[in-house]
Parts: structure tokens; sequence; C-alpha cells
């Protein structure tokens, strides 16, 4: 199960550089699950696609674009291809997982052999050229196979966003963020009303409005279709794991903002108080609530009960992260894809262009093992795993770490942006993917020399140390 995922969303108009931004932080129900980083070329569809997490058949035919994933290394429940961008500049991530009211699920139950979100990635993202498209293509296809589930899935391309939420076997709706705005969402539906007269902003199930109408399902009297108000549980745990969530988010990038922080009714979006940042999106998938006193790596004098009262973003299980930025104006290179593996709090974010051949070999490696000298998710892991009980003391020397990788990748950007105006169209994937690797073996050297810092430190402050 994937679950206590957490999404950001950054429209145009929204953003510092006037880029779309979707992005996704990756939790497992175990401290670890080895990831690849891959890309899978352009080709030709001629295949009867099998989940192996539910057994849905698809046929998959005609031409498909390349695009990148972020894939379990271990497939025993299925592909989970989780977030990349295609070869047209579409960016999809998949999926956040949710949870829907048992009533919708009585009308309509979930599908076991359905689509779940394991392969949705695969069945979408080389067939689509627009976010929009990839609404459409994901919803016909729940409404034929039904899903297995209940999700959030964002797509984006250069010129706007859309975020879908599956609400039972065969329901779901999607909404365009509007360009100024931003989209914090935990592992609950956030969408609420649907403007059924709106195409160019609210896509939805065909069949959705006589579903809620037959089965008496909509709870407001003045007959507004709010989704959320519909299908959402909207349960206790939600209160402990979710809203908190959302909460830390808008007060992040509105704080002038009141509102509580386990409130059911914060709004699906916001236009922020100022522009939004790579970075800026890089620290609310790495928080904990730093700065309240529900921040459990807070210095402050709190209780253990408000410290540990809410689910945080950086946990132990978390996996991976991408953000997906599309930016305009540059032909060719727009696209990238910023990859953090480990604890987010603790790990660098890698810019990787997507418009390649391949991926880094340390990146795309699966060990099945630990392996911090070839793996890079391991690397990161392993830091992580060393970290234990000393998270607080190496606040500083993490943030240090993280400050100087994300300088040299905003210097990597520049230069690489500067050199590819200068590439013929042909050879710009061969570039790029050159650009990739450099990038990632700098990176990945100064992860190592933290690595080599923090283990020399346990060893010279273990407890099996004796000094009389």
């Amino acid at each position: 199960m994937r679950d206590n995922c957490t999404t950001m969303l950054v429209g145009k108009g929204a953003s510092l550089d006037g880029s779309t931004i979707i992005a996704r932080d990756e939790d497992y129900d175990q401290a670890y699950n080895e990831k690849r980083f891959v890309y899978y070329p352009a080709k030709k569809y001629d295949e009867l696609f099998v989940s192996k997490g539910t057994g849905v058949e698809i046929p998959l035919k005609g031409e498909g674009a390349g695009f990148t994933a972020v894939r379990d290394a271990v497939e025993d429940y299925g592909r989970f291809d989780e977030q990349g961008i295609n070869s047209y500049n579409v960016a999809m991530s998949a999926t956040e997982s949710e949870a829907s009211n048992q009533r919708v699920l009585g009308h309509d139950p979930f599908v076991p052999n359905g689509i779940g979100e394991d392969a949705m990635l695969y069945l979408v993202l080389p067939f689509v050229k627009s976010a929009k498209e990839g609404v459409l293509r994901l919803g016909q296809l729940v409404e034929k196979y039904g899903s297995s589930e209940s999700n959030g899935i964002a797509f984006a391309d250069e010129d706007e966003i859309w975020y879908m939420e599956t609400g039972a076997g065969h329901q779901w709706v999607a909404r365009r963020v509007p360009d100024d705005c931003y989209v914090v969402a935990p592992n609950m539906m956030i969408i609420e009303e649907i403007d059924f007269a709106d195409p160019d902003n609210y896509l939805f199930a065909s069949g959705i409005r006589d579903f809620v109408e037959k089965y008496h399902l909509n709870p407001n009297p003045n007959g507004v279709f709010n989704f959320r108000d519909i299908f959402a549980p909207k349960d206790e745990a939600d209160q402990r794991y979710n809203t908190p969530r959302m909460w830390y988010g808008q007060k992040l990038f509105n704080p002038e903002i009141e509102q509580e922080i386990t409130s059911f009714d914060m709004p699906f979006c916001r236009v922020p108080v100022k522009k939004i940042a790579i970075e800026d999106v890089q620290f609310y998938l790495s928080s904990h609530y730093n700065g309240t006193e529900y921040d459990y790596l807070s210095w402050k004098e709190t209780s253990e009960a408000k410290k540990t009262a809410y689910r945080p973003i950086a946990v132990t299980t978390a996996q991976e992260c991408s953000i997906l930025q599309l930016r305009p104006g540059k032909n060719g290179y727009q696209a990238i894809q910023w990859l953090n593996f480990g604890l987010y709090s603790a790990a660098p974010w890698v810019p990787f262009y997507t418009n390649i051949v391949d991926t880094p070999e340390g990146y795309q490696i699966k060990t099945g093992q630990v392996d911090p000298t070839n793996s890079a998710y391991w690397l990161y892991k392993t830091i992580q795993a060393l970290l234990e009980g000393k998270q607080k003391d190496w606040q500083p020397k993490l943030r240090k770490f993280q400050y100087e990788c994300q300088s040299m990748a905003v210097h990597h950007v520049d230069v690489t942006d500067d050199q590819a105006q200068k590439v013929d169209s042909s050879d710009l994937p061969e570039f790029l993917t050159a650009a990739n690797s450099e990038i990632a073996e700098a990176i990945t050297k100064k992860g190592k020399e933290l690595f080599d810092q923090l283990v020399k430190e346990t060893l010279n402050t273990s407890m099996y140390s004796y000094r009389p």
C-alpha cells in the first residue's frame, strides 16, 4: 500500500519563473522500497498490458512517446512507475492515495481487478500530448475498466495543470488549477464544487451526475455539487494524518490566513502571498511542521504530545520525491525532473532533464540489497539510517549540505541551458543525457563525503566505546 504521500501543484502565474510545477513525495508502508529512475524510449505499442497488482488486462496500441519514471526496483506488487515527463513535455504524477466513504462505495464498489496506482503512468503517459488529454484518457479507462482504489492524480504541460480524483469504482472528477494558484494535497479528497457547464476548467465521469442523483448522495440542501462533500469520508484519522499537512502548506504560502489545523473546509487552492520557487516546494515537501509547536525536531521546549500529535511529511517511510518542472521558452530542454531519494530533509535534490536517451547508472541500478557505493537510492537511505538518534544535532550540517547541493544544481541548470541553445535539436537528447550524468556524479560525490563523515562520527560516539 502506497500511503501518506503529499502533493504540491504550482500554476505558471504563481511560480517564480513562470513554470508549471507538479510535485509529490512517495511513501511506503515500511522504511525502504528500492527505487529506480529510468527512461523508456518512444516505441510503437502492440501489446496486452496485464497489471501484476490487480490483474487488469488492457490492450495498448499505437505510437507512444518516450518518458521518464521512478519505478519500484522489486516488482512484487506491480510496476509503480509513479511520476515522470514524456517527450511531449507532459508531466504526470500517480498517485496520491485517498479514501472514499462507505455510502458511495456501496453503490459503486471499487473493482478489485480494475486500474490501480501500479499501472496508471504506463497506461497513460506515453499516449498523451497535453495535461487535459491525460485526464481524459485516464478517465475513459476508469469508466471502462473500473478503479481498484481512490486516488489523486496530477497532470501538467507548459500551459496548465489538472488535478484528478477517483471517487468510486467508475466515478471521477478533475479540476484545472488556476494559473495564479497553488495546491497542497494530503491523502484525502480536496476537489470541491464542480461546474458542469465549464469544460475548460472541470472534467468528470460521464455518468457521475446521474449516479449521485439516483442514489440521493448529495447532502447539500442547495443542490451544489461538491465532490468532497459527496465522496470523502472525513473521518478522525484525516484530522491526524491529512488535514495538518494541508494546513501547514497553506500556512507557509499564506501566513496571513488563520484556520484550524483539523479543518475539513480548507480550500482546494489559494493564491500565494508571494511567488513560489523550486526551493519553496522542496522545503514544503521536506518539512516536519518546521517553526511550529508540532515539529518533532524542534529545539524549542514543547510537550512530546504536541510533537507527535500530527503526521508530518518528512518521515522514515519516505522513498523518493519528484518535482516536475515545465519551464517556458526553452524549446527542447524545458522539462526538468528534480529527484530526491531517501529522507528529503537529509538528501539532495538533483535536476534531471527529461529529453534524454538514458538516466545515470547510479540512479537506475537495481541492487536488491543495501549498496551505498553504487546506488544513489541506498546511499541516501544509508545516511538516513545512520542519522537515527542524531537528527537534531545534525540539522545544521544537513542544511549546509543541502544548500551547497542546491546551489550546485541551480548553477548546473544555468550552464546547461546556455549551452543547450547552441546544440542542434537532433543532438540535444545525447547532450542532456551527458549533462544529467555530470550533475549526478558531482552531487553523489558530496553525498559520499557526508556519508564518510557520518560513519566516522558514529563510530567515535558508539555506545560500545569504553573509556575508563
